[in-house]
């Protein structure tokens, strides 16, 4: 198992404060920046810190596309629950969005993503742009927590990292009393009920973990209400193999998939498209 919380040579970091959230600002040593991203960070919103970007997607995102990543610090759920921590991954997106000249990016080119719980999050803060008025490029919600309801891959999951049990938990402690009640889409997006005008998708999963049925789902209703979005499925039942172990096979192929997805992306992005 690889585990990286700190940062290498080929990136700048920054700690800095959006309001009341911790931020860290990563950004390449070299070259102009081509878009920001926000990156939410995993931990079935009761655990995980904002350094695991080190060891996430973001990172070679920032080091090899010269992406400017924004990793919120948001409130856990011990300490807060719902809606603490989307109203502070939004508080962080908004002040990009409405500081794109000071940040140094195209306006065009804002971007979220983000791990698990954090992919949760991502589309919830996805929801919230959408509403609010604030544009998003793209959004790379991986293997995300969205449903507080059991899914038929959910339910009797005993994948590695992440199960029934601990999903369970993480949602009790984020909804606290309607932990398995009709919730805002901005709490558990599975629930969401309108689709149009969220932004282009792409995302990957397991097969074999419990986030597999929610994340196709997901896709799917983007698609029906004409957002482009896409999927790929691995043969694995371990959660975030991606970060936990970038050296298997199955996760080199994912990680060259999602980097291509990215790109195309990208390109678009500084377009205007």
């Amino acid at each position: 198992m690889h585990i990286q919380l700190r940062p290498d040579a080929d990136l700048r970091v920054e700690k800095a404060k959006i309001g009341r959230v911790p931020v860290l600002i990563l950004r390449p040593r070299t070259g102009r920046v081509t878009c920001a991203i926000l990156w939410i960070h995993g931990g079935g919103y009761i655990t995980g810190t904002k350094e695991m970007v080190y060891m996430s997607r973001a990172a070679e995102l920032c080091k090899k596309y010269h992406a400017l990543i924004v990793s919120p610090g948001y409130r856990l759920a011990w300490q807060k629950p719902y809606p603490a921590a989307a109203e502070d991954c939004f508080t962080v997106l908004e002040y990009m969005s409405g500081h794109s000249d000071t940040l140094g990016y195209p306006r065009s080119a804002l971007m979220a993503g983000g791990e698990s719980a954090g992919g949760g999050l991502c589309a919830a803060v996805c929801m919230m742009a959408r509403d609010r008025g604030i544009p998003v490029a793209f959004q790379m919600p991986l293997y995300p927590m969205l449903s507080n309801i059991d899914t038929a891959s959910s339910r009797d999951n005993h994948g590695r990292i992440w199960n029934t049990r601990r999903n369970h938990f993480g949602w009790r402690l984020y909804l606290r009393k309607d932990a398995k009640a009709q919730v805002s889409p901005y709490a558990a997006p599975a629930q969401q009920t309108d689709y149009r005008g969220l932004p282009p998708c792409y995302t990957f999963v397991g097969e074999g973990e419990p986030f597999y049925c929610e994340t196709l789902e997901y896709v799917e209703n983007l698609r029906r209400a004409g957002v482009e979005a896409s999927a790929d499925v691995y043969k694995t039942d371990i959660h975030a193999f991606d970060m936990l172990y970038p050296e298997l096979p199955v996760s080199r192929e994912a990680i060259a998939a999602f980097e291509r997805q990215f790109e195309s992306a990208l390109h678009r992005a500084q377009k205007g498209e």
